[in-house]
């Protein structure tokens, strides 16, 4: 028996241009406009195009694709606090749409908040090359040392307080007042609040419409309690308010939070919302389950990211540069649970 010579094995090509057009149907040029997001493929031919990228594991050239549009398919996104429940629902929203509409996103996530990690991040994104920057993160915008980038498109997520970029935000204010109103046409005399941390843009104007309902309704304004948005902070600060027979109503600034003042209240003997009604914010998927499930204020952050990549692209195919400034907002809802009620009934002597 003679032994046999290996048989070479066949380096399998990468799919090509002409590949993906004969998959979907279409012509190369066709697939040359998805390619590089040009606006004249209607959106069923761009989708079948896609679909057929995808199955076959295309890859455009994105040099080749920067030197003909004088683009690069990335969009690049800043986040201070990637574990935040909003942050990371708006990342995941941002990815998938920015993946529908033919572009990578480049993630940089500096781990502290200051002037200088920001110009770091813009510095690394901008020398990757990007088309544009999503920026979710507007704690940022108070510091004194901010430095923003200039001469690339730009939208924020979280809002934008001195409307100087595009941003888009959830209505902060009209979901502290539908909450606090919530629990005052309960009966309840005066609402407690449980503030995120007051370096927060968020927790800020939360607390300021929490102040602005009860002031508008006549009510007392109690001294406001500030977390970190933990649920141990919620714990910790709950215990002060379970102790105090005078709190029948809280409004809290996340649901994080809201879960530790609930198990506070729970060890003090104070039942929930039979003595005191639990409001709180976001609508973590989680929040449905709480025992009991909570009332809270639900925030669209995939809308957020949606709208954040919309207006990015916008930008970016504005050829004139013209300045915009659109501040888009996103209506949050108040989902009504079973931790909140009436007051309870003052017992007769």
């Amino acid at each position: 028996m003679t032994e046999s010579s290996p048989v070479p094995t066949k380096t399998r090509k990468p799919p090509s241009q002409a590949d993906v057009a004969a998959l979907a149907g279409v012509s190369s040029q066709t697939v040359s406009r998805v390619a590089n997001n040009r606006s004249n493929v209607d959106e069923a031919t761009r989708q079948r195009v896609l679909s057929a990228m995808q199955l076959l594991g295309y890859q455009p050239n994105s040099a080749a694709r920067a030197l003909a549009t004088g683009r690069f398919g990335m969009i690049g996104v800043i986040s201070f606090s990637l574990s935040a429940h909003g942050n990371s629902r708006t990342l995941q929203a941002i990815s998938e749409v920015a993946r529908i509409s033919g572009y990578s996103v480049n993630l940089v996530g500096p781990e502290v908040a200051t002037g200088g990690a920001m110009e770091q991040a813009v510095t690394k994104l901008t020398n990757q090359g990007v088309d544009g920057i999503i920026l979710i993160e507007a704690q940022i915008l108070d510091h004194p040392n901010r430095n923003l980038p200039h001469g690339v498109p730009l939208v924020i997520a979280d809002g934008d307080p001195d409307q100087r970029h595009p941003s888009v935000d959830n209505n902060q204010a009209a979901g502290a007042e539908a909450a606090t109103a919530h629990l005052l046409g309960l009966g309840h005399r005066t609402v407690h609040h449980l503030a995120g941390p007051q370096d927060s843009h968020s927790a800020r104007r939360r607390a300021a419409a929490w102040f602005d309902t009860l002031k508008r309704a006549g009510a007392p304004v109690p001294p406001v309690l500030y977390g970190d948005w933990s649920a141990e902070s919620g714990y910790r600060l709950g215990r002060r308010l379970a102790a105090d027979p005078e709190v029948t109503a809280v409004f809290v600034a996340n649901d994080h939070m809201a879960l530790g003042l609930v198990k506070a209240l729970h060890e003090a003997g104070r039942r929930v919302p039979h003595d005191v009604s639990v409001v709180g914010f976001d609508d973590v998927a989680e929040s449905a389950f709480f025992l009991p499930p909570l009332t809270t204020v639900h925030q669209d952050f995939e809308q957020v990211g949606r709208l954040c990549v919309s207006l990015l692209l916008e930008q970016i195919a504005d050829t004139g540069h013209r300045e915009r400034r659109v501040q888009a907002v996103v209506t949050p809802e108040l989902v009504v649970r079973e931790s909140t009620a009436p007051p309870p009934v003052p017992q007769s002597r």
